[in-house]
C-alpha cells in the first residue's frame, strides 16, 4: 500500500495533482485520472496538512477522509504517492510564482500538473491557472485543466457532501461519494449500561478531526480490524438524554446477534440509513424497548439492502 509521505521523500518526476481531495468525489477522480493517464511519471497527489484554514484563520476543519484512509482508495485510483505538505504561516507567505517554482518544479519535478478550473493557490490565493500557464510556458511541463464537475443539482464539492451527512441524507452522499461513507474507532469503557438492559454497546473513540453525520440512531454495518465480515448493527450517534443528558456525545455501536469482547479494538463504522431521532424516554424500559424496535428495523433495512 503506499503510505504518506513528506516533499523530500518523493518519487521524482511526478505527474501531479494538489489539493485537500477530501471525500474523493467524482470531481476529484476527474483530476486523479488525468494525473494517472501520465503513466510516464510517478502519479502523485499532494495535499497540505494541517488545512490553510486552520493555520491562518484558527478554524476547525472536519475532514470526511483523514489521510490514512485515503491511501487504499488512492491505490485503486492508480495513485503511487501520497505527499503531505507541511502547511503553516511561512508556508503561507510563499508567493504562486515561488510556490510553482520551489515546490512544484524543483522539489516535486512535476511533468504533469493537472488542476481544477477554479484553482487557487499562494499567498493570500493569488495563483490561478493563469499563473502556471506563464510559469511554465518555456518549460516542457504539461498543464491539465479539468472542468469543474455539476449534476442536476449543481456544482459536485466536498461541501455538499457534508451537508447531505448533516442531514443524514446517507443516500444521496454515497451518489456523489461513489462509495459508502465509513469511520473507524478504538473501542474504549464505557457505563456498561447497555450490557446491564440487554442490549451491549462498544463505545468508541474516534478521532476529533474527523467528520461524522448528523446525531441520531441509525442502521449500520460494522467490521472488527483484521476481519472481513459486516456486521449488522445499531449505532447511536449523539448524547444520551435518557441515561445521562449532559453526557458528551459519543458514538455508540451494538452488534446484532453478535456477543464478542471487543474491549481495545478498532471497528470500522459503515451507517447505512437513520432510524430515528434521539428521544429522551421516561424510564429504561421504554429505552430497552425503542431499542428492540431500532435493531428490528435496522434488520429489515438489511434485508432489503442486501450486501
Amino acid at each position: 500500500m503506499i503510505s504518506l509521505i513528506s516533499p523530500s521523500e518523493v518519487k521524482n518526476p511526478t505527474s501531479i495533482a494538489i489539493g485537500s481531495f477530501d471525500g474523493l468525489h467524482a470531481g476529484h477522480r476527474k483530476l486523479i485520472e488525468s494525473v494517472v493517464e501520465e503513466n510516464q511519471y510517478t502519479p502523485t497527489i499532494a495535499s497540505f496538512w494541517p488545512h490553510p484554514r486552520e493555520v491562518l484563520y484558527n478554524e476547525t476543519r472536519l475532514r470526511l477522509d483523514l489521510p490514512y484512509e485515503k491511501l487504499p482508495i488512492l491505490e485503486e485510483l492508480g495513485i503511487e504517492q501520497l505527499v503531505m505538505i507541511p502547511f503553516d504561516k511561512e508556508l503561507s507567505k510563499l508567493s504562486a510564482e515561488r510556490f510553482i517554482g520551489d515546490i512544484l518544479i524543483n522539489q516535486l519535478q512535476a511533468k504533469n500538473i493537472s488542476v481544477g478550473a477554479n484553482f487557487k493557490f499562494g499567498f493570500k490565493r493569488s495563483g490561478d491557472i493563469n499563473t502556471i500557464k506563464n510559469a511554465i510556458k518555456d518549460t516542457d511541463i504539461k498543464l491539465k485543466i479539468i472542468p469543474i464537475l455539476e449534476d442536476k443539482e449543481g456544482r459536485i464539492s466536498s461541501s455538499r457532501i457534508r451537508d447531505l451527512l448533516e442531514r443524514s441524507d446517507l443516500k444521496n452522499a454515497f451518489k456523489i461519494l461513489n462509495r459508502s461513507y465509513s469511520f473507524k474507532g478504538k473501542v474504549v469503557k464505557g457505563k456498561g449500561i447497555g450490557k446491564n438492559i440487554g442490549w451491549p454497546t462498544a463505545n468508541l473513540e474516534i478521532d476529533g478531526r474527523k467528520f461524522l453525520p448528523g446525531e441520531g440512531v441509525y442502521a449500520a454495518w460494522t467490521t472488527i480490524e483484521n476481519t472481513n465480515q459486516k456486521i449488522a448493527s445499531v449505532m447511536n450517534l449523539g448524547s444520551q438524554p435518557t441515561i445521562d443528558p449532559l453526557l458528551p456525545s459519543a458514538v455508540e455501536v451494538h452488534l446484532i446477534n453478535k456477543d464478542v469482547n471487543l474491549y481495545g479494538l478498532n471497528l470500522s463504522v459503515e451507517p447505512v440509513e437513520k432510524l430515528r431521532s434521539q428521544i429522551q424516554f421516561k424510564n429504561i424500559d421504554q429505552l430497552s424497548n425503542q431499542i428492540k424496535k431500532d435493531r428490528e428495523n435496522a434488520l429489515r433495512i438489511f434485508k432489503t439492502n442486501k450486501k
